[in-house]
């Protein structure tokens, strides 16, 4: 099992990835992105599947046309943790390459 992040962990989290929301008992992370139409939310959730498959830590998350809203936590340790910061550099990496 993954050890829960520290608050000044889950500071630097979401200070690290704008737009991104602390849940109100602290154990997740949110947002939601809005893409250009259905094709480009579909292919960034492809690639973050595939990236999520490689860590094995796979993200909550729903789309509707063009929006993708994601909350990120690890279940088995009931909060935030490492694997929840790697997803999240992960998808940020990927939305700063397709928004350039």
């Amino acid at each position: 099992m993954s050890e829960i992040l520290n608050s000044d962990q889950v500071d630097r989290l979401v200070a690290a990835h704008p737009g991104w929301a602390l849940s109100d008992d602290g154990r997740a992370v949110s947002t939601t992105l809005t893409f250009t139409d259905f094709v480009e939310a579909w292919g960034f959730m492809s690639e973050i599947a595939i990236e999520a498959e490689k860590l094995n830590h796979h993200p909550e998350w729903s789309n509707v046309y063009n929006r993708v809203a994601i909350t990120l936590t690890t279940h088995d340790a009931s909060g935030l943790t490492e694997r929840d910061v790697a997803l999240a550099k992960r998808i940020s990496e990927s939305l700063q390459r397709r928004r350039q």
